[in-house]
This record gives structure tokens, C-alpha cells and sequence, in this order.
């Protein structure tokens, strides 16, 4: 007998950009709210020593941007490097958290249906607005807005060509391998790139007393998207099936080979800051002063990823990343969440679908509310 199935609807298919948006924008106000009754005069002093070229003075005396890069060079360094335990520990838990996001958002640049959107498909820019200037609210007012703007694209498309989009239509980015990441070769290339472009700055950042140091670190975004390219281009060219698509999530060494650094590297960091718990907590004020802001903008990034995924994939999924962070730090919560993630989206929201002799059938419920968003 043939049986009809649904999967329940997340707020995605339900709510229009306008409405998705409005957690973001309130994110994003008490971001900057809570950075500017937690500022305090070391900051104000930090750059002011920049402005007046007595720190970094080969950074600092270069026209325009000398001041301002000298600032980013100095706060970076005296958050990371210290011979605080407890410094060290809450700094490399932050590093462990953006390697996760940042593999997230690199796997999500290689997927076939977010090749349109090009906040999403090439990140490097908004990665760098993230890390130089906006912090947090980079997050919350352009790039987590454009990840909603592309699933309400693919939900109107699917809405209006019906059921038959599931039976292979003309645009890929709609069809049945949207899912997918457009070359085999990104499952080698996205670790690599996140490995040297990213960890090793980061493990250098934290042992490295050198503002040289400092300033590579900051343009992780664009080793990564050069190393990724590269390494891309090197397994493209030694064997032809490197040039196929593939479901990421399908395939359980693909898998792991993606998603093991940044897991390991949670979970070594959240070991360490645990332990760096039970130490006297004797960092110095300005690296008290410098890991505060970090720490808020790395906080309010967690509040708005756990929002995305309860938008895009329901409660359940951002349930998940939660408990993981909280067992195996919030590296490995992304990472892990974000595999569940991709069993969890709706992908046939206004389609039911009838199992007849082992096929998959799609017929359209009538509704013209819901739509398929993912597959």
C-alpha cells in the first residue's frame, strides 16, 4: 500500500525574509550594545599608542592605515600570546570555534545550489570583513541573511516549477544533486585549506610573540580560499572522476576527512580550557580587556549560527550543536551539528512523498504555502 510521508516545516518555508531577518538585526544591536558597556580605557589606549606611532613603529607609520592595522596587529597579539594559562586556553577555544564555522562555510561555497549567491559561493571578502572590522555583526546582517535569502530563492523556484524539479530540471542549483559539492576534489582541497590556511596561523598566533605573527593571522580568509584553489586545481588534474559532484554527508571518508581538524582541534582546546579552569586565572589587564571583546563577539556568532540552523532545520538540530559544544566544545558542536544538519532540512516541504515498490514518487499535497527547499 502506498504511503505518504511529510516531514514537519521549519520557519524557513513558513516566514519571509523580512520577518527571518529581525533576530538577526536584534542580535546584531545588542552585539554592539554589550561591546560598548564592556569597553574600557586599555582599548581607547591601545590605539591611541598606535596613533602615536610608539607601537610597531614599521606597521604604524605607514599613511592611512598604519594606525588602524597597528591596533588590529597589537589586540590580536595580546589576546593570544600570554603566559596566562587561562588566556591561552579561552584563545584557543575562540580559534577552535572559527575553524569549525569557517569549514562549515567553506563546504557550504562548494555546493552546487549556493553557486548564485555570491556572498555565500566566494566567502574570502566577508571572512575578512568579519575578522578586520564588523565581528559579530558580519554575521548577523550579511552573511546569515544571505544563506536566508538563497533558501527562500530555492523555495519560490521550487514553488513555482512543482514536484516535476525533482526529477532533474534544466538549473542543477534546483535539482536533485543541489545538495551536492560540484567537484569530488573539494573533500581533499576544503581540509587542506583550512589546515594551512587557518590552524597553522592560529598554533603560530598562540606561540609566536611577533606582530609579523599577528598580521599573517589576520588574512587567514584569503590563504585559505588561495590554498583551497590550489590544492583544488593540483587533484583536478590527476584523475577525471576528482571532476564529479558528490554528496558530502553520503560518504563517510569524505566526511571525516573534512570535518576531523576542526573537531580535534575543539576538542584539544576545550580539554585545555577546562584544565585552565582549575589554575589561578592570572592574566594581565590588557589581555583581560583585549579577550572580553573576543569573547562577545564570539558569543553572540554561537547565539546567531544556533539561530540559522533552528531556521533552516528545525529545534532538534540546534539542540544537537548545543549539547555537543557543551561536551566537546563549540568547534566540534558546528561541525557535528552541521552533519546532522544536512539529514535534518526539509527538502520536500510541500511535496508528499509516496514509497511504491521500493521508488520514491513525489506528488504535489496541493499546497501552494510550503515548498521543497534542500536535497
Amino acid at each position: 500500500m502506498d504511503t505518504p510521508s511529510r516531514r514537519p516545516r521549519h520557519a524557513v518555508h513558513t516566514f519571509p525574509l523580512r520577518y527571518l531577518v529581525v533576530v538577526p538585526i536584534l542580535l546584531a544591536l545588542l552585539t554592539g550594545y554589550t561591546l560598548f558597556v564592556h569597553g574600557d580605557t586599555n582599548i581607547y589606549m591601545l590605539y591611541s599608542q598606535c596613533h602615536a606611532r610608539s607601537r610597531v613603529p614599521w606597521l604604524s607609520h605607514i599613511p592611512v592605515i598604519g594606525s588602524p592595522a597597528c591596533f588590529l596587529v597589537s589586540f590580536f597579539q595580546k589576546a593570544a600570546v600570554s603566559v596566562s594559562l587561562r588566556a591561552i586556553g579561552i584563545m584557543a577555544l575562540v580559534l577552535s570555534f572559527l575553524a569549525g564555522l569557517l569549514t562549515v562555510s567553506t563546504v557550504e561555497a562548494a555546493r552546487i545550489c549556493n553557486a548564485p549567491a555570491v556572498l555565500i559561493a566566494y566567502p574570502t571578502g566577508s571572512w575578512l570583513v568579519f575578522d578586520l572590522i564588523g565581528g559579530a555583526i558580519v554575521w548577523q546582517l550579511v552573511i546569515i541573511p544571505a544563506f536566508f535569502h538563497r533558501s527562500r530563492e530555492i523555495i519560490l523556484a521550487r514553488r513555482r516549477e512543482g514536484p516535476a524539479q525533482l526529477l532533474g530540471p534544466a538549473d542543477p542549483t534546483f535539482g536533485e544533486v543541489m545538495r551536492h559539492l560540484a567537484k569530488v576534489a573539494e573533500t581533499v582541497a576544503i581540509p587542506i585549506a583550512v589546515a594551512l590556511g587557518f590552524v597553522v596561523p592560529s598554533i603560530l598566533l598562540l606561540v609566536v610573540d611577533t606582530p609579523i605573527v599577528a598580521l599573517v593571522w589576520l588574512f587567514f580568509p584569503v590563504w585559505v580560499s588561495l590554498i583551497r584553489q590550489a590544492a583544488r586545481k593540483i587533484v583536478l588534474s590527476l584523475r577525471e572522476v576528482w571532476h564529479s559532484s558528490c554528496h558530502l554527508e553520503s560518504n563517510r571518508l569524505a566526511l571525516v576527512a573534512v570535518y576531523a581538524i576542526p573537531i580535534i582541534c575543539s576538542i584539544i582546546s576545550y580539554a585545555l580550557f577546562l584544565w585552565s579552569l582549575t589554575q589561578p586565572d592570572d592574566r594581565k589587564e590588557m589581555t583581560r580587556s583585549t579577550l572580553k571583546f573576543i569573547i562577545i563577539n564570539t558569543f553572540f556568532v554561537g547565539l546567531t549560527v544556533l539561530y540559522w540552523v533552528f531556521v533552516e532545520a528545525g529545534w532538534r538540530v540546534a539542540a544537537v550543536m548545543a549539547i555537543v559544544s557543551v561536551l566537546l566544545g563549540p568547534g566540534a558542536g558546528i561541525c557535528i551539528g552541521w552533519i546532522y544538519r544536512e539529514s535534518a532540512v526539509d527538502p520536500d516541504g510541500g511535496v508528499t512523498v509516496v514509497v511504491v515498490g521500493g521508488r520514491r514518487n513525489s506528488e504535489d499535497d496541493g499546497s501552494s504555502e510550503h515548498t521543497p527547499l534542500l536535497r
